[in-house]
């Protein structure tokens, strides 16, 4: 799967039928030559295919030389060699997976490029309001819906977890889901304790908070953000404004990474550069769509990544329209 020019013969016949002739002709070629990216997002009912069928949506409607279409995949830690193999154009990559594969913890490091931030992923568990547990040492001994086996995800929750001195197998039992979708339906089912997971507007989380239970969210105490930033110092503050879901009356303090937007290293300079200008473009749209919209503009991109990680085209956009110098 590659980059390509996407032909449907018969968009001339539906638009000889629908549109005057005036107008149709341009619409053909529009539909026939609109550069094809491909872009992997992650499972059913998580954030990251919400955020991409958005994201799509938005630089579809803002530059309509490209076509972006989002795929579902199983998540970050197969976005990661997909693209590195080709297979697809952008990938939707979680923080905590993005530096370990750009850093080559653990493995070899990746030739891949930065095209713009998502959003901050403040990790915490949510539990049915009505259950008996208010801090994480609670959920000892419970099951736990801990991400699917891909997901970035788990990468954040092992290390939050570690920070507090509590580790998955010894101390609660760790369910693997098989989509995200599954993580909120076992909650409101009272098959596991507690779901884990991270961001603004996270689907699961919005799903349990809008139970008929209610949601209590269960994040790391004052003392240990402390603890975990001790023993992970990659991490960093993060928080859940109030309101954000159902319920949520308190800004929730957590830690955790910002979750990228990676490029394929062979994706031409020039359909990266309008991938980033229909992004920057975009913002206000994308924002309005999805509450983790509002995170993803430039200016986070630019404090968030250092420039030589960015792609060669997202760098000239930024350069051209004066936010790097």
């Amino acid at each position: 799967m590659r980059l390509s020019q996407r032909r449907k013969p018969h968009l001339a016949i539906i638009c000889a039928l629908l549109l005057p002739m005036g107008s149709w002709t341009a619409s053909v070629e529009a539909a026939t030559t609109a550069t094809k990216v491909e872009l992997g997002t992650a499972t059913r009912g998580g954030g990251f295919q919400l955020y991409g069928q958005n994201l799509a949506a938005v630089v579809n409607e803002t530059d309509t030389s490209l076509h972006v279409e989002a795929i579902a995949t199983h998540g970050s830690k197969q976005n990661l060699p997909y693209l590195e193999e080709g297979r697809i154009d952008l990938g939707l990559v979680e923080g905590n997976a993005a530096r370990q594969a750009l850093e080559g913890i653990g493995r070899m490091p990746a030739n891949l490029k930065v095209l713009y931030v998502m959003y901050p992923n403040p990790g915490m568990f949510v539990v049915r309001a009505d259950s008996g547990c208010h801090r994480i040492e609670e959920l000892k001994g419970e099951a736990l819906a801990i991400g699917t086996r891909a997901s970035g995800l788990r990468i954040l929750a092992n290390d939050v977890l570690d920070g507090v001195g509590l580790k998955a197998g010894r101390d609660f039992e760790q369910v693997i889901l098989d989509t995200a979708a599954d993580g909120p339906r076992l909650v409101l089912e009272k098959k596991v304790e507690a779901l884990w997971g991270a961001g603004i507007g996270w689907p699961g989380f919005v799903k349990v908070a809008n139970g008929p239970a209610g949601a209590r969210f269960i994040a790391p105490t004052e003392a240990q953000v402390k603890q975990i930033l001790l023993k992970h110092p990659h991490l960093k503050p993060m928080s859940v404004p109030a309101g954000t879901y159902k319920g949520q009356d308190t800004q929730i303090d957590s830690v955790g990474l910002w979750s990228l937007i990676l490029v394929r290293p062979e994706l031409p300079d020039d359909v990266v550069y309008r991938l980033a200008r229909a992004i920057h473009q975009g913002e206000g749209k994308l924002a309005k769509r999805i509450k983790q919209g509002r995170y993803t503009q430039a200016k986070y991109t630019l404090t968030q990544v250092p420039t030589e990680r960015l792609h060669p085209g997202s760098a000239r956009y930024f350069r051209e329209v004066g936010l790097i110098k």
